[in-house]
């Protein structure tokens, strides 16, 4: 299907304020970008580059006043998200290297703490995808997604004693599980055609059978319709923006998803 996303933002800014940005699409195997626009209001110098996971970002400072960041970007995504039952387990000595650095505990995924939790959600499922299926309905059955209740990232243990979270938590304990079965699994950052309420959204990937594949406790269907923006370990890893000096946050922010015609026009 053929999406339009768009995220406007503006700032009161008070003294001039670095940013790192993480707002530019890129092309991969899930979504093609056929054509963006970014937009800074007052226009300031930019440089981008290139994370450790591959995300395109922008470093800026930006001006005392109102400050605007709009991006817009047209994308030719899946209709329907792949699903693999079966799909096999890949045992860590094969796993690519890039792929490493997902197995691993991180900040707000405490994998070392829930082997015992892991081993009893997917006991009697097949090692790989079915493993990470059974967490994914274990998530969406007993932690309740209560969209816009908190703005603070949220780890995986916290989440786990609350039994509720946003779209971010509830991927923060499906990674951590699948990380304790020495199944890679990584946080993504982007858009949702359809998402009620609208908003950025948040789901996990776990590495199976030679590939990423896309879950979602927060959806009572797996659908299409997913835009990526960022990949990460966790929350750390994929802000939309990072702001040094005296706290900011945005005035206002709009998002939006489209659907276009076929031909994206």
């Amino acid at each position: 299907m053929w999406l339009r996303t768009s995220c406007d933002m503006t700032f009161d800014i008070e003294v001039p304020t670095p940013f790192i940005l993480m707002l530019r699409l890129r092309s991969g195997a899930q979504q093609w970008v056929a054509s963006e626009e970014y937009r800074l209001r007052p226009h300031v110098p930019v440089f981008e580059f290139t994370d450790n996971y591959g995300n395109l970002c922008q470093r800026l400072v930006a001006p005392v006043g109102p400050f605007e960041v709009y991006t817009a970007s047209d994308v030719l995504t899946a209709d329907f998200v792949d699903q693999s039952p079966g799909a096999p387990f890949v045992e860590v000595e094969y796993l690519p290297e890039a792929v490493l650095s997902y197995l691993l505990p991180s900040r707000y995924c405490e994998s070392d703490r829930f082997g015992e939790m892991a081993a009893s959600i997917t006991a009697g499922y097949t090692l790989g995808y079915d493993q990470v299926k059974a967490i994914e309905t274990w998530l969406r059955n007993n932690i309740s997604y209560l969209p816009g209740s908190s703005n603070i990232p949220v780890s995986a243990v916290e989440v786990n004693a609350k039994q509720s979270g946003v779209c971010r938590d509830l991927s923060h304990l499906g990674i951590a599980l699948c990380r304790s079965l020495s199944i890679p699994a990584r946080l993504v950052v982007g858009y949702l055609y359809g998402l009620e309420p609208m908003d950025l959204h948040a789901w996990f990937e776990a590495y199976i059978g030679g590939r990423w594949y896309t879950f979602d406790a927060t959806q009572t269907e797996i659908k299409g319709g997913y835009v990526s923006i960022g990949y990460g370990r966790d929350a750390a890893d994929v802000a939309i923006f990072n702001q040094f000096g005296p706290p900011v946050a945005p005035a206002t922010q709009d998002i939006r998803v489209d659907l276009l015609s076929r031909e994206g026009q």
